[in-house]
């Protein structure tokens, strides 16, 4: 486990130096998810009555929010007070996969991803990753790979229910398939941080996304295996997404889309709108990127905003005045939002902090 969290670590720190030299204004994608007044058989089919009423998501996209992907990729999502309910569908001519063993890189193969920050703070986030075999790989993270960070590998999801439906023939190269659907049921405990806290996200929202990683293949007696270019090196894989990252790079989950768990019954009608306020969260981590670009370049940290940004950031028509302020390890960026009058912080390791006033 040790050995794979290392390589993971290696992948995306390369990952995370690109996200630097690129970053796009993206306006994430938010989603209600309704409750569901009977718990979900998990057998993968998407024919239960609930997931009838359930919208799809917008269609998958290229990660960087450019490419239109080759195969369509959509989701819904419901809840009730023990899980998280997700059904993935997956339109794939060739369904294969050769992983079996849980907590594997499962990205090697075709795979579907999860990735969930429950408060928001773009640390202390969970990944699940899951392929045709229905071969699980879940870890928690203390920070994006673009800083010092922690990977749990062991780090299990007790209680997690998940099941695969393939619509064609697994791993027959012989044939031509439509796709696989998956779904997944996640225990509202395995996000908490204490014994017994009610963290159940009733009518409030969670930083969610989605990745579907998909690999040129080819067939090396009559068995699907990844695509290598004349060198003998893998052709790189497409990620895409339901929320657009702006970078290939799904570990910066300030960007990521926000699911909204509305107390209404499936059938009902809600309405969610990304608070003000977490605009203000998007201009902050704005600012921490173009320190790390500053101290790149530098050696060492910007001292003034205007060092950082000589545009004014405005939200919502609303003139943000951030506060630079320096330290002997960091550094720390605060904003009061003028919304709400709470302070908002982000500090030199991406840390954010929000304190009301």
């Amino acid at each position: 486990m040790q050995n794979s969290s290392k390589i993971v670590s290696l992948i995306l720190s390369c990952f995370s130096l690109l996200g630097f030299a690129q970053q796009n204004k993206i306006t994430p994608k938010n989603y209600i998810a309704y409750k569901t007044p009977n718990a979900i058989v998990i057998d993968g089919d998407d024919t239960d009555a609930a997931w009838e009423k359930a919208q799809w998501t917008t269609p998958f996209v290229d990660i960087e929010g450019i490419i239109k992907p080759k195969y369509n990729t959509e989701v819904k999502m419901l809840w009730d007070d023990n899980y998280y309910y997700i059904l993935a569908k997956m339109e794939e001519p060739h369904v294969w996969a050769n992983l079996k063993k849980r907590d594997t890189i499962i990205f090697y193969n075709n795979d579907f991803e999860v990735f969930i920050d429950p408060d928001g703070d773009a640390q202390n986030y969970y990944e699940l990753e899951i392929n045709a075999l229905n071969t699980v790989w879940d870890l928690f993270i203390n920070k994006p790979y673009r800083e010092k960070n922690v990977v749990l590998n062991d780090w299990n999801m007790t209680g997690l229910k998940s099941a695969v439906k393939v619509h064609g023939t697994l791993n027959n190269s012989s044939d031509t398939d439509k796709g696989w659907v998956l779904e997944i049921a996640i225990p509202w405990a395995v996000y908490q941080k204490s014994y017994g806290e009610d963290n159940v996200p009733k009518d409030n929202f969670w930083r969610v996304n989605f990745s579907r990683v998909n690999w040129q293949h080819a067939i090396v007696n009559g068995k699907y295996e990844r695509k290598k270019d004349t060198k003998g090196k893998f052709l790189p894989e497409y990620n895409w997404v339901w929320s657009p990252q702006g970078v290939i790079n799904m570990h910066e989950p300030e960007k990521w889309g926000y699911v909204y768990f509305s107390s209404k019954e499936i059938g009902n009608s809600d309405n969610f709108t990304i608070p003000k306020d977490e605009k203000i969260k998007w201009e902050l981590f704005s600012l921490y990127r173009k320190q790390k670009a500053y101290h790149n370049t530098h050696k060492s940290w910007a001292k003034s905003i205007v060092d950082l940004s000589k545009e004014s950031s405005i939200v919502e028509g609303k003139i943000l005045k951030p506060i630079l302020e320096n330290y002997s390890s960091g550094y720390a960026i605060s904003i009061k939002s003028p919304f709400s009058n709470k302070t908002f912080i982000i500090k030199e390791d991406g840390q954010f902090l929000e304190h009301s006033n």
